[in-house]
């Protein structure tokens, strides 16, 4: 494995660079600094919320690449690179097949903005962490903003309860299981792979000058994209599956065991 070529690192969020507090690491910070003087660009990509991800990244924003929404939307400091919203009548076929699963909650997640359902606090009290910028509204079909991803929610498993009730949309949809109680209903096109090829294609960089990190199912076509992708070793069986190679887990700096070796 040869690093010595890396200029860009792309990591996922949860599950990732987050720990199980939802902590980035110090560790982390120092050697940002440290890839930065080096001119290593860094991605973060994640299926939460631009603004959630840059309470957790804030006083290196200015710095990185954001890849929301699974790769709905890309921004670069005030820039907009490319936001890909759902078709208003897919949103409304995506709701109806979900009021038809038993103790599932949903979330309409806009550009910046994510609307909760008013019956549904309870789980607007579970994934605050999530989703820092937020309404509660009193019917989904009335909301008229611009909506790049649904993210629905089951308490026990969204891979058991959730995902095989919404295949059917697959032909015209991503549906990623993208954690264990979610799973995410996207444009076809808006996924972190294609996502990252948009960066790639911006920068001018090949699959062989580039290292990713993710640990679910959300992050299947990043990783195949590049040469260098690691699962974490928390990660679930189809991303170990797909990854070249594997590294420690969240809560053991995995992510930031593999930037040492880049630097080294």
């Amino acid at each position: 494995m040869d690093l010595s070529q890396i200029k860009m690192v792309v990591s996922d969020m949860d599950g990732t660079l987050l720990n199980s507090n939802h902590e980035v690491s110090d560790r982390f910070f120092e050697l940002f600094e440290k890839l930065k003087a080096r001119n290593i660009q860094f991605v973060a990509a994640s299926g939460r919320q631009y603004h959630s991800m840059l309470s957790k990244l804030d006083h290196i924003k200015n710095d990185i690449i954001f890849i929301a929404e699974n790769g709905a939307l890309i921004k670069q400091k005030e820039d907009e690179l490319s936001t890909t919203p759902l078709d208003q009548n897919l949103r409304a076929e995506i709701l109806d097949s979900i009021q038809q699963i038993e103790n599932v909650d949903a979330m309409l997640c806009g550009k910046y903005v994510t609307y909760f359902d008013r019956n549904s606090e309870q789980l607007l009290n579970l994934v605050k962490e999530y989703y820092s910028n937020y309404e509660v509204v009193d019917n989904f079909y009335d909301v008229t903003d611009e909506i790049v991803k649904v993210a629905a929610f089951h308490p026990k498993s969204a891979e058991e309860y959730i995902h095989p009730r919404l295949e059917h949309l697959e032909d015209r949809l991503k549906v990623k299981v993208s954690g264990k109680y979610w799973v995410d209903l996207n444009h076809i096109d808006a996924h972190k792979g294609n996502a990252l090829k948009m960066v790639l294609d911006k920068f001018g960089l090949r699959p062989n000058e580039v290292v990713a990190f993710g640990d679910y199912n959300n992050d299947l076509e990043m990783l195949e994209l590049v040469d260098y992708s690691f699962a974490m070793a928390n990660a679930h069986p189809n991303v170990k599956e797909v990854a070249k190679y594997e590294t420690a887990s969240h809560n053991d700096f995995g992510v930031e065991r593999i930037l040492e070796k880049i630097l080294a």
